[in-house]
């Protein structure tokens, strides 16, 4: 669904909900565990296409409503979804996909003549590529890094040299030194234009923690930090010590871009609560590896301000976004807000020891398996209104495969006490 559609379109009556079942503990690893392989078996009847990559567009159900249309982002996220599953759960089958999905990101999305990664492809049973969009995103880069590097991770060799040829794809067309951040978006002949938004970075940092821990180079690990400081110190100081999301060519803030549109799924206007919160996570991911003093406060402060501004009080979950007013600009509840929060929760209970956070953790949890998990077919809804009820039943369109979720998993069971899993911080291969 497109952001305009999403402004005009109401919800849709729903079907009989299946009820969502009883969970004693949600902090229990097994429960953790069942559901990241519940998500994968909604996709696992439908999602391989033997002609190359994943199929991208999935209904309620899991059936297809688009099989020719190939994303970016969907296709190194499914990568980053079989190499987490095969490290964690051991099946061939998963390293078979984590395989195959690297094949169609260099045979597929790679386009050899203008070197870079194109966004959007047409993709008709292996016979044809046609390229859709061919703008080169600092984003997409990032999601090419982060499944390059989950996948050498999972064993998967021919993966470890695409995690240096990005990067240096990355420093070579989007890098700018002069602001120790990385440039946006460029046309298909590498033109780069003159915005600047945080999202990408963000995203380029949790890539980066990936390659440093796939690789051991610290090079990774240095950029990460510098680009992690630069958008949640330096820039979030001109925003109310918020990560805002718009910025010009030189880092100023952008107030207006995007404006009249809060619900863009890649360019949302307004202070987005789940980026507070992502950002949260990858800073206590970040000081796992580097115990910096300002990481663990500057997690507390982005998440409690989340929580404050975003948490509806009367039919739970986050809000998608707030102003700089702090009046709520968006109130939908998109899912991958409600993932990352508990994810970040969990962390933060972790490192703390305060079970205000586990409290937090508990309640989001218990929203979201009430409202947002689909306990008929499997993984999650993507957007509810602000009272739960769906817009319709494109469940996972392009850009999301569950990543957000099972992701989110794998780090509350990294938190877990005496729990260590096949995730961030270890490099070793589930065999």
């Amino acid at each position: 669904m497109t952001t305009s559609a999403l402004h005009a379109a109401r919800p849709v009556p729903d079907a009989p909900a299946t009820p969502a079942p009883p969970v004693a503990n949600f902090r229990d690893a097994a429960f953790l565990l069942s559901h990241v392989e519940d998500t994968l078996r909604f996709y696992a009847p439908t999602v391989f296409d033997p002609t190359g990559g994943f199929f991208h567009f999935f209904r309620d159900d899991g059936s297809i409503y688009n099989r020719t249309t190939r994303h970016l982002v969907s296709s190194c996220r499914f990568v980053f979804n079989y190499a987490m599953a095969y490290r964690q759960f051991g099946d061939p089958r998963y390293l078979d996909y984590t395989r195959h999905g690297l094949r169609f990101l260099r045979d597929a999305h790679w386009d050899d003549t203008l070197k870079g990664y194109d966004w959007e492809l047409e993709w008709r049973d292996g016979e044809k590529r046609v390229t859709l969009d061919g703008t080169r995103h600092c984003y997409g880069l990032a999601f090419v890094l982060l499944a390059a590097a989950h996948a050498t991770m999972a064993g998967v060799d021919e993966a470890k040299p695409l995690i240096a040829a990005t990067f240096d794809l990355m420093e070579q067309r989007f890098w700018v030194p002069s602001s120790g951040l990385y440039a946006d978006d460029a046309s298909a002949d590498w033109h780069v234009s003159d915005y600047r938004g945080q999202n990408a970075n963000m995203h380029t940092t949790e890539a980066l923690l990936a390659a440093y821990e796939a690789t051991g180079d610290a090079a990774y690990l240095d950029r990460a930090e510098q680009v992690a400081s630069n958008i949640t110190r330096r820039q979030a100081a001109l925003s109310q010590n918020l990560v805002w999301e718009h910025y010009r060519a030189d880092w100023s803030i952008d107030w207006d871009y995007n404006k009249e549109d809060s619900s863009n799924i890649f360019r949302p206007w307004g202070f987005q609560p789940g980026h507070q919160t992502e950002w949260a996570k990858l800073l206590l991911i970040l000081e796992r590896h580097r115990p910096l003093d300002w990481l663990l406060p500057r997690a507390v402060e982005l998440f409690d301000a989340a929580l404050a501004h975003a948490w509806d009080s009367d039919h739970g979950g986050l809000y998608y976004g707030f102003g700089p007013d702090y009046t709520v600009c968006d109130h939908n509840k998109y899912f991958w807000v409600q993932a990352e929060t508990f994810a970040a929760a969990a962390l933060l209970a972790e490192r703390t020891g305060s079970e205000r956070f586990w409290d937090w953790y508990d309640e989001i949890w218990r929203y979201s398996w009430n409202h947002f998990v689909d306990h008929r077919y499997g993984a999650w809804y993507r957007i509810l209104t602000c009272d739960n009820r769906k817009y319709s039943d494109e469940k996972s369109p392009a850009g999301k495969t569950d990543y957000h979720t099972m992701g989110a998993c794998y780090e509350v069971l990294n938190a877990l006490p005496a729990r260590p899993v096949a995730s961030h911080r270890h490099q070793e291969n589930a065999q």
